[in-house]
């Protein structure tokens, strides 16, 4: 066999740093990515044939067959979870539509109103732990054109420790969202500041603190404690030329996914992420197609990671 030549030699480092930074690659295994199975289809069946054909394990439920999964009797969660269970898909987060709602004014009607959203937390704990997941989607309460007031903060944070209190056991994750008393990063921020308990976290959706303004990554998510953040949404926005914010197929719009994704990996974060597109295909081929469009996409965000 012949010796390797001087220019052989010094090829070599060249080639074991590009198969090192090949090997650096992250595979989808160990990206937690998920889909909200009701923006694939409301069939729960649909919609974990098409988690399995794309080698996803993980699903976040929200509506099954139409209503809200907290609305629907334990033998359909029942039903659900084993579908899921047979395809390989496990549940990330339940989510429900706790505190979704305008805050209650301190009087009966509005105590009768608190008694309801209990009840709703109630069904949640019981279906996330038929699901088998130990998460639950919940709000901080919509403005509904109310302006928000240290006053009106102050009760907000202290009726979601007390969520978090009722909850021992799960993780409750807030979903920051536009219209709500918690819409971007800094309010995030200053809701894990006031509401210390270790089961309270954020789930954690870029796009919807973008809509409401703020330059979400990076200076929002660097306002949050990452290792508060239970759960993250991901998808694509952009601004229309009269300064909108319209929903947009992954790798179209304005969002940084890729710098976003990084960030939370190098912070540590090894939790789950749901692709929630909204985006509609705007020839009208459903769905299902919008999500697959903006899931091609996402994939190939998640192989540069």
């Amino acid at each position: 066999m012949n010796s390797p030549t001087r220019r052989e030699l010094l090829a070599l480092p060249l080639a074991a740093a590009l198969s090192t930074r090949a090997l650096r690659a992250l595979p989808l295994s160990e990206i937690k990515l998920g889909i909200l199975t009701d923006e694939i289809d409301p069939d729960v069946l649909t919609a974990a044939k098409f988690l399995q054909k794309y080698n996803l394990h993980w699903a976040e439920v929200r509506n099954i067959w139409g209503p809200y999964n907290t609305s629907q009797p334990m033998d359909k969660i029942q039903e659900a979870r084993k579908i899921l269970n047979d395809h390989a898909i496990q549940v990330s987060v339940e989510g429900t539509g706790f505190f979704k709602v305008p805050l209650p004014p301190e009087t009966p009607e509005g105590q009768a109103q608190l008694d309801k959203q209990w009840k709703l937390l109630d069904a949640g704990m019981e279906r996330a732990k038929a699901f088998g997941t130990d998460k639950i989607r919940i709000f901080t309460f919509m403005l509904h054109g109310a302006e928000p007031s240290e006053k009106s903060y102050a009760r907000i944070y202290e009726l979601t420790r007390e969520a978090a209190r009722r909850a021992k056991g799960l993780h409750l994750a807030v979903e920051n969202i536009g219209g709500g008393y918690v819409a971007t990063g800094a309010q995030a921020a200053e809701l894990l500041k006031h509401v210390k308990e270790d089961n309270l976290g954020i789930t954690w959706d870029p796009n919807n603190a973008g809509e409401s303004g703020e330059k979400s990554f990076p200076d929002g998510y660097r306002k949050l404690d990452p290792a508060r953040i239970f759960h993250v949404h991901l998808r694509d926005f952009r601004h229309t030329p009269e300064g909108k914010v319209a929903w947009a197929a992954v790798g179209t719009g304005e969002f940084d996914n890729l710098g976003q994704i990084r960030a939370l990996r190098k912070d540590g974060y090894r939790g789950t992420f749901s692709l929630e597109t909204h985006w509609r295909d705007p020839e009208g081929r459903g769905k299902m197609y919008s999500t697959e469009t903006s899931l091609k996409a996402l994939l190939k965000v998640v192989a540069e990671v």
